[in-house]
């Protein structure tokens, strides 16, 4: 047989509407309408807003380590904006903004972030998965919420969000490969913020982009400004609503970047330099969208200045909150494993607690 060239079936699209000067292309932008334009600015100036202050609590030591999402805001809330209260989510952990608006408390946010239990509880009416943290262990699942969908013959859809990082796991390909062949009703978006931790996205893989891996598995793979809210909100629309009506699932890859380290426990300049983080500060996904807004005429600096402090007053509220329920308990580390403790685990506990009861002793000395 002779050696031939097969014609494949899928291309990868790449999409932009919005660029950095706020200028938009208006044969690609959403209609939208002026209330929902700053419905979705708040959502990322609260973003923003709550992502600075918990890296300011870390350092202070009021809470633990966390994942910023700094320079991420127009990707997570353009991804969520589409969906519908009936779907189902499995985030990402650098998603607070996402979590928000579909439905979970600030306070939960920090408190999950600082080791409490009740962080990782789904709020009543919610239809989401708590955060994973393992890096790739979390898309299978959507594939397998997918699935049953799918059998259930229900509308809904599920959507999981994840690092370019996460690519590279075999898990992630295993739910690539899993909702292509039975065309799950999912959409999974890629948030290439160019590292997974301190690995430069060139270093992790040849191909071109990470859209196209969706080729292999059968299905669509697009490529977005992962910088331009009205970009990801069309892109996702239009893969949520393919995945609706029954056509399969669709990789989005939001190519952004992260402005900040990986986690708190992590130091960005021992990998990447600083002119590149600068150059990437140009394209600031809020700044973009604050001009597009008043280009529009649906602001004025005045009300983008009154959303900030609204936001700054609700964030402040939340910790707030969060600081009044984040009493700790430390007798409570060894209650969750076993219905009854184990002799060992009791002796753990009754040594710990001894220690701890030393220590209260001596700085109430001091």
């Amino acid at each position: 047989m002779p050696r031939r060239k097969l014609k494949l079936q899928h291309e990868v699209e790449e999409l932009s509407i919005l660029d950095v000067d706020g200028q938009v292309d208006t044969a690609l932008e959403p209609a939208l309408n002026h209330d929902e334009l700053l419905r979705i600015y708040r959502a990322m100036v609260l973003t923003r807003e709550l992502d600075d202050r918990m890296l300011k609590m870390q350092r202070q030591g009021r809470i633990g380590t966390f994942a910023p999402c700094r320079g991420q805001e127009a990707t997570q809330i353009g991804y969520i904006y589409p969906m519908q209260k009936e779907d189902w989510v499995v985030p990402s952990y650098r998603a607070p903004g996402a979590q928000i608006w579909r439905g979970w408390h600030l306070e939960q946010i920090l408190l999950f972030w600082n080791g409490y239990e009740e962080g990782a509880r789904t709020p009543e009416g919610v239809n989401d998965l708590p955060v994973a943290i393992p890096v790739g262990s979390h898309p299978i699942l959507a594939a397998g919420i997918g699935m049953g969908m799918k059998l259930q013959g229900t509308k809904q859809v599920v959507l999981t969000a994840f690092g370019d990082g996460s690519t590279s796991e075999g898990d992630v390909l295993e739910a690539f490969n899993f909702a292509g062949v039975y065309q799950a009703p999912v959409v999974f978006v890629c948030e290439n913020n160019q590292y997974a931790i301190s690995l430069p996205r060139a270093k992790q893989t040849r191909a071109e982009t990470i859209a196209q891996k969706a080729l292999a598995f059968g299905y669509d793979g697009i490529k977005v400004d992962g910088n331009d809210v009205l970009a990801m909100i069309v892109v996702t629309t239009e893969a949520v609503n393919k995945a609706r009506r029954g056509d399969g699932p669709t990789l989005i890859e939001a190519f952004t970047y992260r402005m900040q380290m990986h986690t708190t426990a992590d130091d960005p300049k021992k990998y990447r330099s600083d002119e590149e983080v600068k150059e990437w500060e140009k394209k600031c996904p809020l700044l973009r969208f604050e001009k597009y807004l008043i280009n529009k005429k649906a602001a004025d600096e005045k009300l983008l200045q009154e959303i900030h402090q609204d936001v700054i007053d609700e964030v402040q509220a939340g910790l707030e909150r969060f600081e009044k329920c984040c009493v700790p308990q430390p007798d409570k580390l060894f209650d969750y494993t076993y219905a009854q403790l184990t002799p060992e685990l009791q002796a753990q506990k009754e040594e710990f607690l001894a220690i701890l009861a030393q220590r209260d002793s001596r700085n109430r000395k001091h």
